[in-house]
């Protein structure tokens, strides 16, 4: 039998400096084919990230030419693509219409159709930011009426899909144009669903409802589906001062307007009939507690919410049609003798 040969101290150390040789070269061989590779296979929606897409709002403004990039988006969203990749690219327009302005501006009403039909797709999140792009073109006025084609399916998404996110995107797309007149059967249908996201957990969303309330109380045709929607025991919470200064600046602001309406002559002139969990009743009714939480946020730290507590104090007090006759708002049966 032969006899091994030991290795001596020294060729250890050598074959020990090769191999260490041979992976370093290799991880860094492994290094620059990943590079490279990254270099070559960009994925698509790369150039759009937030800083690529300002990089080249900054150089259009400078050379005077369009990027191509809106254009680029656009078509791509015509290609078929997974959810995730939908979403990423409606994201990318989004933020290309509030950068590139002027290529905004030279798309077309049918790249408008193009984004709404997003709102059809079986994923929440593209649906969501559908609705946040359709958000960002409404800022150009020549869009505005073909994107109002889309708020009967924006309401049913509303009404249909509790999701706040969803919520937040669409009542600020309805919020940032006027409602035309062909979507009002289907706003009485989602009053109740409006009421509903008015009560929940979400501030964002909370404040956007109220903000579309609001607006639609100042309407005769709306005051009464608002007065008589059923709202939860607990309504009145929404006045409590631990709430952010945001929301409740457009709550009473809601409810001045609210009590303004009633008070008009208009509305007054019809005996209306409300149900006994009501907003009406919440609000204005016998066993309503509204005066106390008035009362304390007058003294809020926040000096637009201690106004706006005042005004609706007024209003309640003095009915619009005496507004100006001092007994009036100084009468024995005033709303605030309910305290004592």
């Amino acid at each position: 039998m032969g006899r091994s040969v030991q290795p001596s101290v020294g060729q250890l150390e050598i074959r020990r400096g090769i191999v260490g040789l041979a992976i370093g070269a290799g991880a860094i061989y492994l290094f620059y084919k990943a590079i490279r590779a990254g270099i070559k296979c960009q994925p698509p929606l790369c150039s759009s990230s937030p800083i690529c897409i300002a990089r080249l709002a900054m150089e259009r403004e400078r050379q005077r030419r369009d990027s191509g990039e809106l254009r680029r988006l656009l078509n791509s969203l015509e290609c078929k693509q997974d959810e995730f990749t939908r979403s990423m690219i409606l994201h990318s327009i989004t933020r290309c219409v509030y950068l590139l302005e002027v290529e905004a501006s030279a798309c077309t009403t049918d790249d408008i159709m193009l984004v709404g039909s997003r709102l059809d797709d079986k994923d929440n999140s593209v649906r969501i930011q559908a609705l946040n792009t359709l958000k960002a073109f409404s800022g150009i006025r020549k869009f505005r009426l073909k994107i109002q084609e889309h708020f009967i399916k924006v309401l049913e998404l509303i009404s249909t899909t509790w999701d706040s996110e969803l919520h937040i995107a669409g009542l600020r797309l309805l919020n940032n144009i006027p409602l035309p007149d062909f979507v009002h059967p289907q706003l009485r249908r989602v009053m109740p669903a409006l009421m509903e996201i008015l009560q929940s957990d979400c501030i964002l969303a909370q404040v956007q409802a109220v903000r579309l309330l609001s607006s639609l109380a100042q309407k005769n045709d709306f005051l009464y589906d608002i007065l008589n929607c059923q709202v939860h025991p607990n309504f009145l919470n929404l006045f409590q001062a631990t709430h952010p200064g945001s929301l409740l600046f457009e709550v009473l602001v809601f409810a001045e307007r609210l009590s303004e309406g009633r008070n008009s002559p208009h509305y007054r002139a019809v005996k209306w009939h409300y149900n006994e969990q009501s907003l009406h009743e919440a609000l204005f009714g016998d066993e309503s507690r509204l005066a106390d939480r008035l009362l304390a946020l007058v003294i809020h730290p926040e000096e637009e919410v201690q106004i706006q507590a005042c005004k609706v104090i007024v209003s309640l007090q003095c009915p619009q049609d005496v507004i100006g006759r001092p007994s009036a708002c100084h009468s024995s049966h005033s709303y605030f003798d309910k305290m004592e």
